[in-house]
């Protein structure tokens, strides 16, 4: 029991004024059963095993089945994974002019064996050039199949699981270098399209509507705390931040080349901002609206985005995707995926 005045750690909200997950106590999930298809995937088609006696390639995964998850409890991450793989090979012998074809079962990937032990069955129909490519594959083949499973391991570990871990309030340091550099890349491209000087108030503006979606492998309340959590958007704007997530609450970002303010927040689900970039025509605000909708291993968030001076569509389009989308898959592990 803690003594009196010191309190139990997992309660000082003092740590994340958000008082999200404070001190990363809570157990989170993070599904990574998409992700894990498409890295396991890129990482063995077309995988080559070839020396001065055979040459084979992995031409397709015939069968992808299991799970994979990611923890987050106390601090601490745990994974879970679990596939059943199997891979079509081709391959001719060095020389040889008849090709053979065959399979690669590998039963048994998972947290429980390490990938020196997962076994490799490689199946085909008998002949006296399959049988030699299948021997050369469990010799040469073995350790070349492993390696590429150990790459998934370790990006499972370090790369699907960034941002799992929140940083508390005193691991979010100023950048004044970072900022001035980002706010660089706003004011230029901005700069560059802007064939309008209509800088004075109550000159007419052509606008424009921006619409398009995005897919995070994240949850919907996650990808809503990335946008509304003062300490994880400045971990993805990599500076000091202004933000009241509140109705008619402001923001600032990026120096102060973005901001504006909420219309409406709806946890998990909708964002509604007025929103500005600092060279647009004085006063002149669009409003953006992020529609939230988690699927079954992704979240897709559709934007709309209105009032948008017609000369500064492209920069603002390009910002969107380098400033956000491509920032926050970065720095919280968000990475897209096709489905």
């Amino acid at each position: 029991m803690a003594k009196w005045g010191e309190g139990d750690p997992r309660w000082i909200v003092e740590e994340r004024p958000d008082a999200t997950n404070v001190n990363n106590w809570h157990w989170t999930e993070k599904n990574a059963c998409g992700w894990s298809k498409e890295k396991l995937r890129e990482l063995l088609i077309d995988l080559k095993i070839e020396n001065d006696i055979a040459k084979c390639n992995i031409k397709e995964v015939e069968k992808l089945e299991g799970e994979a998850v990611a923890n987050n409890r106390k601090g601490k991450l745990i994974f879970f994974y679990e596939w059943d793989i199997i891979l079509k090979w081709s391959g001719k012998l060095e020389g040889g002019e008849k090709e053979a074809e065959g399979s690669i079962n590998i039963p048994n990937l998972s947290e429980e064996n390490d990938v020196s032990e997962v076994e490799l069955v490689t199946m085909s129909k008998s002949s006296p050039e399959a049988d030699k490519l299948k021997e050369f594959l469990m010799k040469e083949g073995r350790d070349i199949i492993r390696e590429q499973l150990n790459k998934y391991v370790v990006a499972l570990k370090e790369e699907f699981s960034q941002g799992m871990i929140l940083p508390k309030k005193d691991e979010v340091k100023s950048n004044n270098d970072t900022v001035a550099s980002l706010s660089a890349g706003f004011n230029k491209q901005v700069h560059m399209n802007n064939t309008d000087k209509n800088d004075v108030k109550g000159c007419k503006i052509n606008t424009t509507t921006l619409e398009f979606t995005e897919k995070f492998q994240c949850t919907g309340e996650e990808f809503y705390n990335a946008m509304t959590v003062i300490e994880m958007v400045q971990a993805f704007t990599h500076g000091p931040v202004k933000l009241e997530p509140k109705k008619d609450g402001k923001f600032e970002l990026f120096g102060g080349n973005v901001h504006g303010s909420f219309i409406e927040l709806i946890p998990s689900t909708k964002i509604v901002q007025h929103w500005r970039f600092k060279r647009w025509p004085a006063e002149h605000y669009s409003t953006v609206t992020f529609k939230i909708e988690q699927k079954d291993d992704h979240t897709e968030v559709k934007v709309v985005q209105t009032s948008v001076p017609q000369s500064e569509a492209d920069s603002t389009k390009e910002n969107w995707d380098r400033y956000y989308w491509e920032a926050m898959k970065r720095t919280f592990g968000f990475g897209s995926f096709f489905v």
